[in-house]
């Protein structure tokens, strides 16, 4: 095997700032390593119809703390953080092998129920996705379904509060959810997946398609947010990464001699100050100075 960098696409800005980087990481970060680990995953790897995606990747995620994956496109960001609710389950010809151990039990077990998974693993995607209908009812959907309707409402004022949404929609809780702005609409999918009390929170690129002012309320939401839940948050911007997350995992490309295939695989995994200010491994280094292997 030959061990490459693939960039489909640019990951940074022009000029970027290393130096810079990792001063933004060394302000956020707090060791976590000694806390529970919430996710403990070994040798992990997907194939999708036979094709490897994902290889080998081994990693724990510690409770209240805020993970980042971070790395170029095609290289299992999404792949790996969708395994840990088993939404690659919902994928015609997905196939997950290794250990995914959710506070010790084994979330691919045959007695699990991936319902139950979702509910405590909540996921907030790329782009917002709120359903056509009133904010509250975007809010009490999952209470609904659930059968969580004792005092429904309080639970919808609580858990807008919580996404920072509330003051800003508590008169408009009749409106349709898809007259909000984007930003507004990302919170309010943050809202609806704390609204069935998950433990996890999930978030595949969730600013990606935000404005910077919309892009700030939702880190600031995620660094309050830690207090109560774990999150584990995929990104294309490393600044992001440094600014928001304890703990860092650099996933990279593997191409094949015969340039016939190419999979996801996880090159490191610590402390996102050390990530940024002194990485352990070259193809690392290369990544977040953005010079390119």
């Amino acid at each position: 095997m030959v061990l490459v960098t693939v960039v489909d696409e640019p990951t940074t800005a022009p000029g970027l700032d290393s130096r810079r980087i990792g001063e933004l990481a060394g302000a956020a970060a707090t060791d976590v390593r000694s806390r529970e680990a919430v996710f403990s995953i070994d040798d992990l790897s997907v194939r999708y119809s036979g094709a490897l995606a994902l290889n080998g990747a081994t990693l724990s995620v510690h409770k209240n703390a805020v993970t980042a994956f971070i790395g170029p496109s095609g290289c299992g960001k999404s792949t790996f953080i969708r395994c840990l609710n088993r939404m690659n389950d919902l994928i015609p010809g997905a196939d997950v092998s290794g250990k995914v151990l959710y506070h010790g039990r084994d979330l691919y077990a045959s007695e699990v129920d991936p319902v139950e998974v979702r509910r405590r693993i909540g996921m907030v995607f790329q782009k917002p996705n709120p359903f056509p209908k009133s904010i509250f009812d975007n809010v009490a959907f999952g209470p609904r379904v659930l059968g969580m309707k004792e005092d429904l409402s309080g639970r919808v004022e609580r858990t807008l509060q919580q996404a920072a949404l509330w003051d800003e929609v508590k008169d408009r809780l009749k409106e349709n959810a898809l007259g909000l702005s984007g930003g507004q609409q990302q919170r309010l999918c943050i809202a609806r997946a704390l609204a069935v009390e998950p433990d996890v929170i999930l978030m595949d690129e969730p600013a990606s398609a935000l404005d910077p002012i919309s892009t700030t309320r939702i880190e600031d939401l995620i660094h309050q947010l830690k207090n109560d839940y774990t999150i584990a948050i995929v990104t294309h911007n490393m600044q992001q990464a440094a600014r928001v997350a304890d703990m860092t995992a650099f996933f990279s490309v593997e191409i094949r001699d015969d340039g016939k295939g190419r999979h996801g695989i996880l090159v490191e995994y610590d402390l996102t100050t050390k990530i940024f200010t002194n990485p352990g491994d070259k193809r690392t280094e290369d990544y977040v100075t953005g010079r390119f292997g």
